[in-house]
């Protein structure tokens, strides 16, 4: 038990000091690409709701998000 605490103690402190380590330009980039992502599922939702259908949408969404995140939904991924 007490192994298990030092073992998450210290994960907690590697981490803390990952987060710590990012410059104020890297956090500055993150958020840019948040909203970048943010604002191509805006658009992918719009075109949805338009009637255009769910492949066109969906390429409209990859092209929007190409280089910004991981995978072919732009970071998200939700079931039906």
């Amino acid at each position: 038990m007490k192994k298990r605490f030092v073992l998450l103690a210290m994960t907690a402190v590697l981490a803390t000091t990952a987060m710590a380590q990012h410059s104020g330009q890297e956090i500055k980039e993150d958020v840019a690409r948040h909203r970048a992502m943010a604002a191509a599922h805006e658009a992918a939702a719009k075109c949805m709701e338009s009637g255009k259908g769910e492949k066109l949408c969906l390429a409209e969404l990859q092209t929007a998000c190409k280089g910004l995140a991981i995978g072919k939904y732009c970071g998200m991924k939700h079931g039906h």
